[in-house]
């Protein structure tokens, strides 16, 4: 929700998928979701640059193999920093930018991006948190105008601890959409 009000650009693109694909006149659902390209677009991106973990959890070498042109002895326990692998120059231009158009003109290759660690050593619960994330996101966006509470740019300054939150939370104002009114019955 920072970057997207930061970039009301961007929020208002979402909101305009939302609304054609799922429409005013019900709430988001899991079957949505592959059709929201650009919802996924923010998603992909949000992770790029916040992993919900810095570090992945650790690997053993369980034979020698090489890493970036390292030799790594077996029974070696690796680090995998996957918040400087999505942030590095090399593989990412303007790389500290947000655009979830990057993951529409191929340079967001999807296989790039590994919050949840890749491989068979991935987190298990990915698929879920994607699609927790998805539905949340995508329902704020269809169901509430959203503003800064001023015209300062919101401060993404990280914080301390293992997941990196933020060190100044969010504050934002919403105010619902008439689609509200078809959602929520009292």
């Amino acid at each position: 929700m920072s970057k997207l009000l930061n970039h009301p650009e961007v929020l208002k693109k979402a909101r305009a998928e939302l609304d054609g694909v799922v429409g005013e006149e019900r709430l988001i659902e899991e079957a949505d979701l592959g059709k929201l390209h650009y919802l996924q677009n923010i998603i992909s991106e949000t992770f790029r640059l916040y992993p919900p973990t810095p570090l992945l959890l650790p690997h053993m070498a369980s034979d020698v193999c090489k890493v970036g042109g390292y030799n790594v002895p077996r029974d070696t326990i690796l680090l995998v920093n996957s918040w400087a692998i999505h942030r590095d120059p090399m593989l990412w231009a303007d790389s500290t930018s947000f655009k979830p158009e990057r993951f529409d003109n191929g340079e967001g290759d999807i296989q790039k991006v590994m919050p949840f660690g890749m491989g068979r050593r991935a987190c298990p619960g990915s698929g879920l948190g994607q699609r927790f994330v998805g539905l949340t996101l995508g329902a704020l966006i269809q169901c509430f105008e959203w503003e800064k509470v001023d015209e300062i740019e919101i401060d993404m300054t990280e914080g301390k601890g293992l997941t990196m939150p933020k060190a100044h939370p969010l504050e934002a104002m919403c105010k619902a959409r008439h689609i509200i009114n078809n959602v929520i019955t009292i």
